[in-house]
């Protein structure tokens, strides 16, 4: 049987780059001294067609609804250029998955990707998605990797990952193109979102935001109203 065509870009725009695995959870595994005590962050790669909704990959799961998922979280997207730097770093292994990622990039700058950015996973009637928020690591992760000061160690190497939001639904496969198609302009990154963040580029992305540039997580407003001395109205003094 002859091979598939890869499916197109959005409008014939050449693909920034491609999916090289999708992973679900395998396994729920126990996390003593959390709450809940069980976690979700054993993702693998699985093969065939996956389906995304608003919240997520179908057949995934998160065992902490509070810190994880829901629709500024539903999908954590990881490059492959920074997971084998962290190979390389610790001298092990980081397989997709791994960091509890759903997707693994190529060719996609996650940390230079822009609040707001909008990604096509597939062709024009692909998956939209959007990004929305830098990864913070929290105990399980840091656990699960076994390494001293793991959560500091991430934070500082630059390269925390990005959350999706989902604006278009539908069904994505390793393989498929992913296109920018979409940014918004105020400049702000995942890399400026996260460690210790400049208060001029929060107050930037504030006022992006209140120009209707970009639509924030309410965890980012809060975090950038803060850093940027700022009053939100619905909280009263930062």
């Amino acid at each position: 049987m002859p091979s598939q065509p890869a499916p197109q870009p959005p409008d014939g725009q050449a693909p920034d780059g491609q999916v090289t695995a999708i992973c679900l959870v395998h396994q729920i595994l126990p996390d003593p001294g959390d709450d809940p005590a069980l976690t979700a962050i054993d993702k693998r790669a699985v093969t065939g067609t996956v389906e995304v909704g608003l919240l997520g990959l179908v057949g995934d799961t998160q065992c902490d609804p509070e810190h994880h998922g829901g629709r500024y979280q539903a999908v954590y997207a990881y490059a492959d250029t920074d997971a084998q730097r962290w190979a390389a770093e610790l001298g092990r292994e980081i397989p997709p998955g791994f960091f509890g990622e759903n997707l693994r990039l190529k060719g996609i700058d996650v940390t230079g990707a822009e609040i707001g950015e909008r990604w096509r996973i597939g062709d024009e009637d692909g998956v939209l998605v959007e990004v929305t928020y830098h990864r913070t690591p929290c105990v399980t992760f840091a656990r699960r990797m076994g390494v001293e000061h793991w959560a500091k160690r991430f934070t500082e190497g630059g390269a925390p990952g990005a959350y999706l939001r989902v604006l278009t639904p539908g069904s994505i496969v390793t393989g498929d193109p992913v296109t920018v198609v979409r940014r918004p302009g105020h400049g702000v990154t995942i890399g400026d979102t996260s460690g210790i963040q400049d208060p001029r580029r929060m107050a930037d992305l504030l006022a992006a935001a209140d120009a209707g540039t970009v639509e924030l997580a309410p965890k980012l407003r809060e975090v950038a109203t803060r850093v940027a001395g700022r009053t939100d109205p619905a909280r009263g003094p930062a």
